[in-house]
């Protein structure tokens, strides 16, 4: 069933007429299209175009179809085109002729146009929900855990920190993923309903009505931006891959961190598989699927950016391809962000498994080159000295700081006993806590 067609005389090809629907994509806009009619045909009462039992009988069926897709009643498939002739030919089933008011002073551009910004603007707020949970999860794993660990450059042990430090690096990204998102949100909120096809309508129409009913921040300024660019979904997708991004790199330091190498941490088994072969595999398969699932996000984006690059004023039935990718994504964003906050709130910290790990990596090596520069040697002479004394260590098997100070003076007379409290991590710890406090204030 179609919202066209007079001016054909000829049959629509039904390969033509399955390549065309896009109804099994777009039927999840049910509730923004018939909010958005809704708010329609009460600017169209209120500017007299429709009589005041037009419009009852209207916004009736409307709230009736709504409230029968919402219980299960009604299924959104069958022989249509879309959600829009869905909506409009069950509502003319259901009252009558005056159902083909509904679609007066409106055409399906800014129609579609108007649901996908309802539509983006509460799953942009749903994800900044979900963002919040994750940021949260971290938080309290942080704070539940400010136990002593390597810090890696190159995944080389590099530097002593905390896992509540490591952690809080990611709070960090995900709080900046989350503004990007509330940005996109506040850019996109703008009503389009009024554009028409490309050029408003002859109508005296009241844009702000369908604006204030609609929770719009104000009408768009442009009746041809209004329905032919999909920036903010690019937007959005652009902020959603950035979080895939996060997510990714937290994904593959919590599968090298789970694993028999480094057996930093231990992921609940709620969120790991096992082996049809091994029967000793724990496989962190939550972490590599979200790892996975990035590039499938990117995927997306990259798609619409393609489909829209070469588009000319206004509206192309190209721009029906938004719609997969852009839900596609988000609904991807959404369940990565739900997998990664439930993985952080139950994986187990193995402290005694981190801090064996310092001992090994010589991870005061840096401060003992500082203690050098402290005492006059200048950086270059103390950076070699602490390289052969490295060098030392692994020859004796010895971490530095167990090397007594007969065997550190070989290095430089200017080592003395007060080199232990200066290597000792807790002490290393401490001092870069009082800096990290002192910015930050």
């Amino acid at each position: 069933m179609k919202l066209w067609g007079g001016r054909f005389t000829g049959r629509e090809d039904n390969i033509m007429k399955k390549f065309n629907t896009s109804l099994p994509v777009d039927r999840r806009l049910y509730f923004e299209d018939i909010t958005g009619s809704i708010a329609h045909v009460k600017m169209l009462v209120a500017c007299e175009l429709l009589t005041e039992d037009e419009g009852t009988l209207l916004v009736d069926g409307l709230e009736s179809i709504l409230k029968d897709i919402e219980s299960g009643v009604l299924k959104v498939e069958g022989d249509f085109e879309d959600i829009h002739s869905f909506v409009e030919m069950n509502l003319t089933e259901r009252i009558g002729e005056v159902g083909k008011k509904l679609h007066t002073a409106r055409s399906r551009n800014d129609q579609v146009a108007v649901d996908m910004r309802q539509y983006a603007k509460n799953k942009g707020q749903e994800v900044m929900v979900a963002l919040q949970q994750l940021i949260d999860s971290l938080n309290k794993k942080a704070a539940e855990n400010n136990v002593i660990m390597p810090g890696y450059t190159h995944l080389q042990r590099a530097q002593v920190v905390t896992f509540n430090h490591h952690l809080g690096a990611y709070v960090q990204m995900f709080s900046r993923d989350k503004k990007r998102i509330e940005n996109a949100v506040n850019i996109l909120d703008e009503n389009p309903l009024g554009c028409g096809a490309l050029a408003g309508t002859t109508h005296n129409i009241d844009r702000q009505i369908t604006t204030d009913l609609l929770g719009f921040s104000k009408p768009v300024d442009n009746f041809l931006d209004g329905v032919s660019d999909r920036d903010y979904l690019l937007e959005l997708m652009s902020g959603f891959s950035i979080t895939m991004m996060h997510m990714s790199r937290l994904s593959e330091e919590l599968i090298l961190w789970s694993s028999q190498e480094f057996k930093f941490i231990e992921m609940d088994d709620a969120y790991a598989t096992g082996s049809s072969i091994m029967p000793q595999k724990k496989n962190p398969d939550a972490a590599e699927l979200i790892r996975g699932k990035t590039g499938r996000v990117y995927g997306s984006l990259f798609a619409l950016l393609t489909t829209l690059k070469g588009l000319p004023l206004t509206y192309n039935k190209d721009m029906q391809e938004d719609k997969e990718q852009f839900f596609d994504a988000l609904d991807t964003v959404l369940d990565c962000l739900e997998i990664m906050a439930k993985m952080i709130d139950t994986l187990h910290v193995q402290e005694e498994n981190m801090k064996a790990a310092i001992k090994a990596g010589f991870l005061n090596a840096t401060e003992v080159a500082d203690y050098l520069v402290s005492k006059g040697t200048a950086f270059r002479d103390a950076h070699e000295i602490v390289g052969k004394i490295i060098i030392y260590c692994e020859e004796q098997e010895k971490a530095i700081e167990d090397l007594t100070i007969a065997e550190l003076a070989k290095f430089s007379d200017h080592i003395a006993e007060d080199i232990y409290a200066y290597i000792d991590y807790d002490a290393i710890l401490e001092k870069g806590n009082k800096k990290l406090i002192k910015k930050t204030k």
